[in-house]
């Protein structure tokens, strides 16, 4: 399904055509921290839509997850570790920290990739620390760039992130997180904050959302997914959304609309 679309998406973009949905509210949603839970990974991939699966590298139910995102139409991503700034922050395979040298980093994007199969993008696990780094954000988005056809989702993990400046000066397809689902991971929280998400999208006509596998946020996403044209939002895929996003202008509006990041 994503391999379809893609090109008819990067046309669409070189010869300044507007998709149809364009005119109405439209939401991406992108689940992460895939791949250490089977179960819930599986059900990740099960919601409705074209809700992006974001799997982090060298796990255990990586392969099988990113098999069954693909196999279901979904959009399979890197969850790539990067450091935090918080210091009791446990470290996940393929970290890239401060400490990691240019040649390191490359090495280490490379194995992440290969790890997961199916990527055709990246977002970034913690990473408040990195992400306001330009020198290793410019190295990172330098190898991403080097791989092709990659988009990358800032997380925004800090206000201080410099990745969604990076990635668009290097040519890569880019936006922001704007809403965290699920910060607080109780049923009343993510629905309110899918609500905020909705609140968005109306008035700025896109927005962008990251949740993770529990069991609350599956269950508001299955329930309200499918009740998203009765409320006039389109659920897009993350390339159909970053189509719309791809303009100075809608990059910039994409990249104010932001919840407070979270510290890690």
């Amino acid at each position: 399904m994503f391999s379809v679309k893609t090109p008819i998406l990067i046309l669409s973009l070189l010869l300044g055509f507007v998709p149809a949905y364009a005119s109405e509210p439209v939401i991406a949603i992108i689940i992460d921290d895939l791949g250490q839970q089977r179960r819930a990974g599986l059900a990740a991939t099960d919601l409705p839509g074209p809700v992006a699966c974001s799997v982090l590298p060298h796990t255990p139910w990586a392969a099988e997850i990113a098999d069954s995102a693909n196999q279901a139409g979904k959009e399979v991503m890197l969850h790539l570790p990067l450091q935090a700034m918080a210091k009791d922050s446990p470290a996940s395979s393929g970290q890239i920290s401060l400490d990691t040298s240019r040649d390191e980093m490359s090495l280490l994007l490379t194995e992440s990739l290969n790890s997961v199969p199916h990527v055709v993008g990246i977002n970034n696990h913690m990473g408040s620390l990195i992400t306001r780094h330009p020198g290793h954000m410019n190295w990172l988005m330098e190898d991403i760039a080097a791989h092709g056809g990659l988009f990358f989702i800032d997380s925004y993990t800090t206000a201080q992130s410099v990745g969604l400046v990076l990635a668009v000066e290097h040519g890569i397809p880019a936006a922001r997180r704007n809403v965290f689902l699920d910060a607080d991971n109780s049923e009343a929280a993510i629905r309110e904050q899918f609500e905020r998400l909705i609140r968005l999208a109306k008035r700025d006509g896109r927005a962008l959302a990251i949740g993770h596998p529990y069991p609350d946020t599956l269950k508001v996403l299955s329930e309200e997914l499918p009740e998203l044209s009765q409320r006039g939002v389109k659920l897009l895929s993350i390339a159909e959304y970053l189509a719309l996003t791809q303009t100075p202008a809608a990059a910039q509006t994409a990249g104010n609309i932001v919840s407070p990041a979270l510290p890690n």
